[in-house]
């Protein structure tokens, strides 16, 4: 492995392997890396990384944007907080009715990959607490209303899809569902309810 610096854009990690049968570059929350052959000279890597600049910049660009920020809307009732503590306590976080609260240090930034890790994780539990709170008794009325029957109801974060229904009529939602708007959700209520 080697570690080069490009301005303007920051730390990249060449990394060689005998798996890699080609260069790739990817940008993540931990940072850049270029994946290449173990054969391929790190000059070759540092010059495709060079020629990529533009690439890295937007996708940084992307990553800034998708970072999560303080007072941003969370689902339909929660906004983000980042709340600085003391270094005798602990950095937690809290989920109220309205709050998702990020406890974090003085010397830590709400962009600092360790603290958008814990407010990801407490965004994760806010959506499925709203998810659970709201959509049920959506799922029941849109049911009676369309002459629908279902054995139950539950929710998960689901990777691939928004929802699910079985053959004995369970209906699983995706807590992602509440970053939909409203209109949206209710199609894939009804297209689960259509399942039974």
């Amino acid at each position: 492995m080697k570690i080069i610096e490009l301005p303007d854009i920051g730390t990249i990690k060449l990394i060689k392997s005998t798996r890699n049968r080609s260069m790739r570059l990817s940008v993540t929350s931990t940072g850049i890396r270029l994946s290449m052959p173990y054969w391929t000279p790190y000059s070759v890597g540092v010059a495709f990384a060079m020629q990529q600049q533009t690439w890295l910049k937007t996708e940084l660009a992307n990553q800034q944007a998708a970072l999560l920020q303080p007072g941003q809307k969370v689902g339909k009732l929660h906004h983000l907080h980042f709340e600085q503590i003391s270094h005798a306590q602990s950095a937690t976080s809290r989920v109220t009715t309205t709050k998702i609260i990020i406890k974090i240090y003085s010397h830590e930034s709400p962009t600092d990959a360790s603290v958008q890790l814990r407010a990801k994780k407490a965004v994760h539990r806010a959506l499925k607490k709203e998810t659970e709170q709201l959509l049920p008794p959506r799922l029941a009325r849109l049911a009676a209303q369309h002459g629908f029957s279902y054995r139950s109801v539950s929710v998960k974060q689901l990777k691939r899809r928004w929802g699910s229904c079985d053959n004995e009529h369970a209906i699983i939602l995706n807590f992602f569902l509440m970053e939909l708007p409203w209109d949206l959700i209710d199609y894939v209520l009804l297209h689960e309810l259509t399942h039974t």
